[in-house]
């Protein structure tokens, strides 16, 4: 491939900035990733990944992405104890008061850490020959052209080395330093413009545990999602993890958050819609004490609408776009970004932020649609939605009824859900008539009885 510059600099080597580094490493002859925190051994946790203690998962376009990227990386993970998936076979999702109809869907996922899975990654990128890293440096500015037209490198402060300020020069620098990125800042004091932000405020807060795994646990399945409804918005994950662990995050809004000491996490769990996650972790062994997040809005920072932009800059992943956890869409958006990028570089350097901010627009809308449409169904979320979107909305509530006995549905839904597919597929006439059809099977004032949690194949 031909070379685009002698050197691209990475700010952030977490999974967004990885990913970034290594088709970046495909481009350019040197890439320094720069990051505040040290690299802890193993897959334990760092104070700069604060979702790296809760559940996690990789949805079946993330894991394609990365399996594509890093070759091997699945059976990887595997061999270390996550958990391939098929997402519909292997787990349950419970939505609008019942459970989808399982099937094999051949959508694999990947049940794993987020500490393992990051773990995993960043050996691949560092092993790459032309990729360096630099740990526990600050970095406090970006440097410009006399005419401010152009970001030339970034501004170092080593803290491990005494503290003394340096400038790496670049020909690429990338912003991956996740949602407090200090960007908008910087454009402002190069006489730039600061994008718009859409913001839906949603007061999300959730706490997870982790749970010794037993063989037989669940019906054998890997998980099971239990997604917020009006009013209260209550949720719940419980998903395999390695080391023989469940990891289990229960969420609600508006101050209506999961109780930190043991009973109350899990009289908290008893509250969910339906029992399996409380009937699981009651007499299951606890490995660590709950811990909180807390989350305040889906954010997306417009960049794609600014009129001026520097050369040799962009922004990544959570920089530009942060969604409500719960959906679990980060890292795939992440790894999708990737795949924008990479497209992007193959058509030179000219004009690669108004192309690349252009291009990850589709990537997304999508999984922002998902995120705030279903935010915006609770009673306390504020937005502006459309009649399309409160329409958009109780179409999908329908959905979800005639999922129930419907597996082709359910793995429409899927696919949006894992990035495979656009939404738009889920309005396609012959979606339509399956969801009336499914819907007038059933008596909409009667709440169907909660699901038994049985493998797919013992469902027929």
């Amino acid at each position: 491939m031909k070379s685009l510059g002698q050197h691209a600099v990475v700010i952030g080597a977490s999974l967004g900035g990885l990913l970034a580094a290594r088709v970046l490493a495909d481009y350019y002859d040197r890439v320094t990733l720069v990051e505040r925190d040290a690299f802890p051994a193993g897959g334990e946790s760092r104070k700069g990944v604060p979702q790296g203690r809760h559940a996690h998962g990789l949805h079946a376009r993330g894991r394609e992405v990365l399996e594509q990227l890093f070759p091997g990386l699945t059976q990887e993970m595997a061999a270390q104890g996550g958990v391939v998936l098929d997402i519909s076979h292997d787990f349950r999702w419970f939505a609008n008061g019942g459970f989808h109809q399982p099937t094999d869907s051949g959508l694999a996922g990947l049940a794993v850490s987020r500490p393992r899975l990051e773990n995993g990654v960043r050996a691949r990128v560092l092993a790459l020959p032309n990729v360096r890293a630099i740990q526990q440096a600050d970095v406090p500015g970006v440097v410009a052209s006399p005419d401010w037209s152009r970001i030339t490198g970034v501004r170092v402060i080593r803290r491990a080395e005494g503290g003394a300020e340096e400038t790496l020069p670049a020909d690429l620098v990338v912003d991956a330093t996740g949602r407090g990125s200090r960007t908008p800042a910087w454009l402002a004091e190069l006489g730039y413009a600061q994008p718009q932000v859409e913001q839906v405020h949603i007061a999300l807060g959730y706490a997870s545990r982790d749970y010794r795994r037993a063989p037989g646990q669940l019906s054998g399945l890997s998980g099971i999602a239990v997604a917020g409804s009006p009013p209260d918005g209550r949720n719940g994950v419980i998903v395999a993890q390695e080391g023989d662990r469940w990891g289990v995050t229960l969420g609600g809004y508006n101050g209506n958050f999961p109780p930190l000491d043991p009973e109350g996490f899990l009289q908290f769990a008893r509250t969910l819609p339906t029992p399996e996650i409380y009937n699981v972790i009651k007499d299951a062994e606890p490995l660590t004490d709950p811990i909180p997040y807390r989350f305040a809005a889906n954010q997306w920072r417009r960049y794609d609408r600014l009129e001026r932009f520097p050369a040799g800059y962009l922004v990544f992943a959570d920089a530009v776009c942060s969604f409500n956890p719960v959906y679990a869409q980060g890292m795939t958006v992440a790894a999708n970004e990737a795949m924008v990028l990479q497209s992007c570089l193959a058509e030179g350097a000219e004009g690669l932020a108004r192309r690349f901010f252009a291009g990850i627009v589709p990537v997304i809308d999508g999984p922002w649609k998902v995120a705030v449409g279903n935010d915006m169904r609770l009673p306390h979320v504020d937005g502006e939605g459309t009649a399309m979107d409160r329409f958009i909305n109780w179409y999908i509530g329908k959905l979800h009824i005639a999922a129930r006995g419907d597996a082709e549905l359910s793995v429409a839904f899927l696919r949006v859900v894992n990035m495979i597919a656009p939404p738009t597929t889920l309005l396609h006439p012959r979606m339509a008539l399956r969801i009336l059809g499914g819907n007038l099977r059933r008596s909409p004032s009667v709440r169907p009885a909660v699901a038994s949690i049985t493998p797919a194949s013992a469902q027929g």
